[in-house]
C-alpha cells in the first residue's frame, strides 16, 4: 500500500514545484519580497518553538542546549529578515541552497544504497540535480540576488518535471512488484 502511494506523493510534489516555479517567474520581484517576509515569520515562529522545546521537552542537556541555540539563532535571523529586504533574500537563498543540497545528497545516497528501490535511477538523477542546484545557491547568493527568483523558478520547474517523470518510473516499478 505504501509503495502504491509513493509515486503519487512524488507526482504531487513535482506538480507543486512546477506551479511554484511558474509563479516565481511571472512575479519575481513580488515573490522575493513576500518570500523574505514569510521566511522571517517562519524563522521567528520556529525559533520560539525551539526555545519552548529547550525548556519543556524531556531531553538530555545536550539536546536542550542545541534547541536553545537554534531557537535564539532562528529568532535573531528572523528579526534580521524584517530589518533588511536584501538580507532576507540572501538568507532565503542560502537556506534554500542548503535544503536542496541536503535533499539532493539524501536522495542520491538513498538510491545508491538501496538496490531494490523502485525508480532508483531517476531518484539518483533527481538527487544529483537537486544537490547541484543547492550548491549554486549556496556558492553565489550575493551575485545571484538579482536573478534568484529566475534561478529558483527555473530550478523548481526542472526539478518538478524530473519529479513527475520519476513518479511514473516509480509507478512502473511498483506495478512490477505487485
Amino acid at each position: 500500500m505504501l509503495a502504491r502511494s509513493a509515486w503519487q506523493s512524488v507526482l504531487v510534489t513535482g506538480i507543486l514545484s512546477v506551479i511554484l516555479g511558474i509563479l516565481i517567474l511571472v512575479w519575481p520581484g513580488k515573490t522575493l519580497l513576500v518570500a523574505g517576509i514569510i521566511f522571517g515569520i517562519y524563522l521567528v515562529v520556529t525559533g520560539v518553538l525551539q526555545l519552548l522545546a529547550a525548556f519543556g521537552a524531556p531531553a538530555r542537556p545536550g539536546m536542550r542546549v542545541l534547541s536553545f541555540i537554534i531557537g535564539v539563532l532562528s529568532i535573531v535571523i528572523g528579526v534580521f529578515c524584517f530589518r533588511d529586504e536584501l538580507a532576507s533574500i540572501l538568507l532565503l537563498g542560502i537556506w534554500i541552497g542548503i535544503a536542496w543540497l541536503f535533499r539532493g545528497v539524501a536522495s542520491a545516497m538513498g538510491a545508491l544504497s538501496e538496490p531494490g528501490l523502485p525508480g532508483r535511477g531517476w531518484i539518483a538523477f533527481f538527487g544529483v540535480i537537486t544537490a547541484i542546484a543547492g550548491v549554486v545557491l549556496i556558492v553565489w547568493p550575493v551575485e545571484s540576488v538579482a536573478t534568484l527568483a529566475l534561478i529558483a523558478g527555473i530550478w523548481l520547474i526542472v526539478l518538478g518535471v524530473i519529479e513527475i517523470i520519476t513518479s511514473f518510473g516509480i509507478r512502473k516499478d511498483v506495478k512490477k512488484l505487485v
